[in-house]
């Protein structure tokens, strides 16, 4: 049995079926963003003043994954308008750059994941706090850092201030407690990793669909090109979306 409205558009709505429920769907994805940005906001303006780190995220990363996902939306929408002028595979080249660019994203998203999860910060029973990232640890249990110490937790929240960083040895009988930066370290942290890491997941899955589309999918093209066409514009207003998302998260979590 056929199904209905895979090409044509329904009269009730104007278009086809899987663009009503993409659009759904995305209606759906905008009330969840929606609803933790809200809930960042809320923790950052109800926060004591000092106390709401800044500058702990590398802006040039961040914008080189602006420019990515920019490239991504254009690339993806190159996609489709050579599937609407019959060009299989230009839709092949443009799709397969999608792609590339979706996991460069994601291998960047990773360092800085690794970034944060190597970088420690440990209360020292002399009052100070040393922080830095972790080079590494000694048979005897002493801990080596590069970075530097402060006599207040207070010195760390600005990020953005330029520190001498060198090579610390910490006696393991020294250190009260070792955290890294882990998103349980601070609710900025916290929010961090839960909305950047919702955000990887959705590119994740971005790159699986697009890949079926891309490979075996793509067998639908010589049967079906009409339907096949759509399947490739779902997928790309998906896309644009993911987009959408970073253009605010890059702001919110880079550079206010």
């Amino acid at each position: 049995m056929e199904i209905p409205y895979t090409v044509q558009a329904r009269p009730d709505t104007g278009v086809y079926n899987a663009k009503v429920g993409m659009w759904l769907f995305l209606a759906s994805e905008v009330m969840l963003f929606g609803g933790l940005f809200s809930s960042y906001i809320l923790l950052r303006v109800s926060a004591l003043e000092g106390t709401w780190p800044t500058g702990l995220l590398s802006v040039p990363l961040g914008t080189i994954n602006t420019i990515i996902l920019a490239l991504s939306a254009i690339t993806t929408l190159l996609a489709w308008v050579a599937c609407k002028a019959r060009m299989f595979d230009r839709f092949k080249l443009f799709q397969g750059l999608t792609i590339l660019l979706a996991i460069i994203f994601l291998g960047i998203k990773s360092y800085e994941y690794r970034d944060k999860f190597t970088h420690y910060e440990l209360v020292l029973k002399s009052g100070e706090i040393a922080d830095g990232h972790l080079v590494r640890r000694e048979a005897n249990g002493d801990v080596v850092l590069h970075g530097h110490t402060v006599k207040e937790h207070a010195e760390l929240m600005n990020g953005r201030k330029h520190v001498e960083h060198r090579e610390l040895t910490i006696p393991k009988d020294q250190i009260v407690r070792m955290q890294n930066y882990g998103p349980w370290h601070n609710t900025f942290l916290a929010t961090y990793f839960t909305m950047s890491g919702l955000h990887a997941l959705h590119i994740l899955g971005g790159i699986v669909v697009m890949g079926y589309l891309w490979g075996p999918g793509s067998r639908m093209w010589k049967t079906d090109p009409e339907r096949f066409t759509n399947r490739v514009e779902v997928s790309g207003l998906f896309w644009h979306f993911v987009d959408l998302v970073w253009i605010f998260l890059f702001p919110t979590f880079y550079l206010i």
